[in-house]
């Protein structure tokens, strides 16, 4: 059965909306199903913003994205405008490096870690707490 001109239309609209579009089960902040979760823990590492869209919300999506990507399960990954897979392609991308390279400038730099160094001879300011026991222990 062919997808609705409308429907399609919709569709079309919220693949483009954003560059990182993340079809699933639940939301970014409470996903519903452990292949979302694996799927957004992967982008959190990536790229620091993300849509995502709520499939148990709306069962129009949920139906319509299955004819859409011709992919039948979820989670869906789409990057700037194109379908990439679900959670095992992505995973598998993933641990390739291909990932990062499909989601190119879109990747947040790496931050370097901090190292805070203090204490000279006469810094006070820099010796460990001091640390008591509580009466009766």
């Amino acid at each position: 059965m062919p997808l609705d001109p409308a429907l399609k239309k919709k569709l079309d609209t919220i693949v483009q909306a954003d560059p990182v579009v993340l079809f699933m089960k639940g939301t970014r902040s409470f996903p519903q199903c452990g292949f979302s979760a694996s799927v957004v823990n992967i982008l959190n590492t990536l790229v620091p913003k993300f849509a995502t869209v709520n499939i148990l919300s709306d069962a129009e999506i949920r139906t319509g994205m299955k004819e859409y990507s011709d992919w039948p399960t979820f989670p869906q990954l789409f990057i700037k405008g194109e379908f990439v897979g679900g959670a095992d392609i992505v995973r598998q991308m993933h641990e390739a490096g291909e990932l990062e390279k499909k989601l190119g400038d879109l990747v947040a730099p790496a931050k370097a870690p901090t190292l805070t160094v203090c204490c000279s001879r006469g810094d006070r300011s820099c010796r460990p707490p001091r640390v008591t026991a509580a009466p009766g222990t």
